[in-house]
């Protein structure tokens, strides 16, 4: 669902850095994704996945600059993806923590 929102908004021309709104949203799901959906076996390729997806939405940006609502696109998911990466790593911090 929140990629569908990152999508739709950016194609709708509601970029992160120009509608708080639209980040506050994708942040909020993020936060819940990474609670709920995350599982201790996908922490590793989700937190490999979100890297990767970080990195070449950055640079894909830059090279993509011509086209600004797939820019937008970019953007937005990496505000819902970052969130749901942070709470992940928080969680199997603990987990390891708790372990030792």
């Amino acid at each position: 669902m929140g990629v569908a929102i990152a999508v739709i908004a950016g194609l709708a021309s509601y970029a992160v850095t120009q509608n708080i709104g639209v980040a506050a949203v994708l942040a909020i799901l993020g936060i819940v994704v990474g609670l709920l959906n995350i599982t201790e076996k996908e922490v590793v390729p989700f937190l490999a996945a979100v890297i990767a997806l970080v990195v070449s939405g950055s640079s894909l940006s830059v090279i993509l600059s011509g086209i600004p609502q797939i820019v937008m696109v970019l953007q937005n998911i990496v505000v819902f993806a970052a969130p749901a990466a942070l709470v992940v790593a928080l969680k199997a911090i603990a987990s390891l923590s708790s372990s030792a």
